[in-house]
């Protein structure tokens, strides 16, 4: 292992978006004008000095691969300190890491996104990645479901993809709320509302493990296998090198194995 592996590389925030409530999302370049090597799917550790580290997926790219974003869940003291953080402050980053979604293995297949609140971060990228290669895919579908309409994440995203034609989106929140007039229901139960059909598409889930569990229940009952159903457990990880031992799931280490899977590369309880 390379010991760079383990230095971050200063990073200056050049945007600081609210998407909601709960949840920032963060722009960023590296100060010394090196390009973000990530492709869609990957991570990266993410550190303010004297509070620590925190891995989070690449929730969008730029074309040229120097500005790039994490979206931060305000959860822990390190999310609470990076939630403080304004435009021109300076963080650590690392990176990137991970097996990537194999969007290229996808070619000549439709594509269904299923997103879960902050589950939608590491798919914006796979959806950003097939929108600029649409002679390559048949079709995009994207289910996404959020607690409340001011839970819906990247609003700006969501009304272009409603735009474009290219696209299916279905958008969902759990409970009936004052001013929608959309579908309301757990993210399950809209698939198998949709019916949504394996035919020649892959799926590719993310959200709470709870969900990913249950919308996995609701893709088999419509005749989906496993090894067509992608999804990605990041939120597992710690280290992010394989050091630290906190992402095992069985024989696997999340961040070394993963964190893409098809699910019939992981254990049941890696979803409880």
């Amino acid at each position: 292992m390379a010991t760079t592996e383990l230095v971050p590389r200063p990073a200056t925030l050049v945007k600081v978006t609210n998407e909601s409530a709960d949840v920032m999302s963060f722009d960023m370049e590296f100060n010394d004008g090196a390009v973000m090597d990530s492709l869609p799917g990957q991570f990266v550790e993410v550190s303010v000095q004297g509070y620590g580290e925190a891995t989070f997926a690449v929730s969008r790219l730029a074309a040229d691969h120097k500005r790039f974003a994490v979206s931060v869940k305000r959860m822990g003291h390190l999310t609470k300190m990076l939630h403080r953080a304004g435009e021109g402050e300076v963080v650590g980053v690392r990176g990137p890491y991970g097996k990537p979604f194999p969007v290229e293995d996808w070619k000549g297949r439709g594509v269904v996104i299923i997103g879960g609140g902050i589950g939608l971060a590491p798919l914006r990228p796979v959806v950003d990645y097939i929108l600029g290669h649409k002679t390559d895919y048949p079709g995009l579908e994207i289910v996404f479901g959020a607690r409340t309409p001011s839970d819906m994440l990247f609003k700006e995203d969501l009304a272009a993809w409603a735009r474009d034609s290219f696209i299916k989106l279905h958008t969902t929140i759990d409970f009936p709320a004052e001013g929608w007039s959309g579908t309301v229901g757990l993210v399950p139960a809209i698939i198998s509302d949709l019916g949504l059909r394996p035919d020649n598409r892959v799926a590719v889930v993310c959200g709470p493990p709870i969900m990913i569990k249950y919308a996995a229940t609701a893709l088999r009952d419509l005749g989906w296998p496993d090894e067509r159903v992608y999804t990605t457990l990041e939120a597992k990880m710690q280290c992010g090198i394989g050091q630290c031992g906190r992402c095992n799931i069985g024989s696997k280490l999340v961040c070394k194995d993963g964190p893409v899977f098809r699910l019939d590369e992981i254990p049941a309880h890696a979803l409880a």
